[in-house]
């Protein structure tokens, strides 16, 4: 376990609702991955990044799913391509990432409380 943080200290990372509006294999990456394009509403608009999901996602499954991401990291070069924001998820048993994601459909942009 991380050593404890204080709340004002977890509540500046900006961790947002969105819905997935393309995704692409990513040929160019070390380990097998996708580029992924978020839309994170009207306020945000559409942010793009690269994921490590290939091993429990399809590329043409993603398109419309929500998903969380963490946007004010900064950005990050991969390969070429810049990522934009964090697609949170979690590692499996078998160090396969499943996404987090609303178990109810929330609008895009909203931040997690």
């Amino acid at each position: 376990m991380q050593s404890n943080i204080t709340f004002d200290e977890f509540e500046k990372v900006d961790i947002r609702s969105g819905t997935v509006i393309k995704a692409e294999v990513f040929p160019k990456a070390r380990k097998p991955a996708y580029k992924v394009w978020v839309d994170f509403g009207e306020h945000i608009g559409t942010k793009q990044t690269s994921a490590q999901i290939t091993d429990l996602y399809a590329v043409d499954d993603l398109p419309g799913m929500q998903v969380l991401g963490a946007i004010n990291l900064g950005t990050k070069n991969i390969a070429g391509f810049v990522s934009e924001f964090l697609l949170l998820g979690f590692e499996d048993v078998n160090q396969h990432i499943s996404l987090v994601a609303p178990t109810k459909s929330v609008p895009n942009g909203k931040k997690l409380k």
